[in-house]
């Protein structure tokens, strides 16, 4: 069953179209439209891999520590009634693309809240219809997450430059381009808007500090386009997620996800 829905996430991947109701793509931002259905493919298992360890029960999973599931091979955030939290909330965002372009997920999906308002609550009900049919829905559209997450990637370039300070805009974009420039290098622009958002939103912040895509091109080092610059994104994310996880609240024990997350950053230095 899992070989059968693994190969899901490497079926030809077709580029969606645009929609007024989607960010436009700049037509020089390089990420979508120089992969292959190769490399997106690659670049989809490497985010189940990333979030999920590939595994279909990982696609609804609800982490330790936090106040909210997250779902899909991007781990998208699902807020319950009543939680408002610092983080962008993906998982309605997710569904509403997903129906836009023709998905039909179950009825609980379509729910503006999450229902289950606790940890305890979402594992007790972990084998019960509601989230097996959620579970069996997402095996079922790898694909489709992936172009979703590919698209907010496109989107993220145009935000950050209309964000950035005017001193750093030409430097920020130089480096995007740099990093852009192997396919190693774009499945990491395109991971990690997904894994730590791109640096835009306000109240994604500890002490008034960043850790999105933004902050990484920002804190990244003098080197050449390429490999080199894949290498030097990796580590100015591994250096930006330290500084998060210093200015975390302690409650949070972000410390724990340090090594975590320093292993996936390696993976931006890599050949996919």
């Amino acid at each position: 069953m899992q070989a059968c829905l693994m190969r899901i996430g490497i079926v030809l991947l077709v580029a969606s179209a645009v929609t007024a109701a989607e960010p436009p793509a700049a037509s020089n931002n390089p990420v979508p439209g120089h992969l292959s259905a190769a490399q997106k493919a690659a670049i989809g298992r490497k985010i189940w891999q990333n979030e999920c360890a590939g595994s279909i029960s990982g696609l609804t999973t609800w982490n330790a520590g936090e106040e909210f599931p997250s779902l899909g091979i991007g781990h998208f955030i699902w807020y319950p009634a009543g939680f408002n939290g610092r983080f962008e909330e993906s998982w309605p965002l997710f569904v509403a693309y997903a129906i836009r372009h023709g998905a039909n997920p179950p009825d609980v999906a379509r729910q503006r809240r999450c229902p289950w308002p606790t940890k305890a609550g979402f594992q007790q009900d972990f084998n019960g219809p509601r989230l097996t049919a959620l579970r069996k829905w997402l095996a079922e559209t790898i694909a489709m997450q992936t172009e979703f997450i590919i698209a907010r990637s496109r989107a993220a370039l145009p935000k950050i430059l209309a964000a950035a300070p005017a001193r750093e805009k030409a430097r920020i974009e130089a480096n995007y381009r740099k990093v852009a420039t192997t396919p190693h290098g774009t499945y990491a622009l395109i991971d990690y808007v997904n894994f730590k958002g791109d640096g835009t939103v306000a109240t994604e912040r500890y002490n008034g500090q960043g850790w999105g895509l933004l902050q990484v091109l920002g804190g990244m080092k003098d080197v050449p386009a390429g490999a080199p610059a894949a290498t030097e994104f990796a580590a100015s994310a591994k250096r930006l997620l330290s500084r998060r996880i210093a200015n975390s609240p302690q409650a949070r024990g972000e410390k724990r996800w340090e090594q975590g997350w320093h292993n996936r950053c390696a993976t931006y230095a890599s050949p996919l």
